[in-house]
């Protein structure tokens, strides 16, 4: 401490060295964290994207089996409705 200045001035000085240093410290802190972080998105990333595409290729497999599943019943009953259609139109131009 000086003896020279006033004791404000001194506890200005002192006030702003000590947020220049938090402030430089929560600058280094910061930057150590972001890259941290990104590491670990690095990590963790290409995993989630692999288990993404699994469950993407089961949804299609599973809503493609559904779609095969409903067309062949729209099918089914269709050629149904038409063989009967058919067999009435027959009995009919016999009579």
């Amino acid at each position: 401490m000086d003896d020279d200045k006033p004791i404000t001035e001194q506890a200005i000085e002192t006030v702003a060295t000590a947020v220049e240093a938090t402030k430089g410290a929560a600058v280094t802190a910061a930057k150590t964290v972001r890259k941290a972080a990104k590491k670990v998105a690095k990590k963790v990333a290409p995993k989630k994207a692999k288990k993404a595409k699994k469950s993407s290729k089961k949804a299609a497999k599973k809503s493609a089996k559904k779609a095969a599943k409903k067309t062949a019943k729209k099918a089914v009953k269709k050629s149904a409705k038409k063989t009967a259609k058919k067999k009435k139109k027959a009995k009919k131009s016999k009579r």
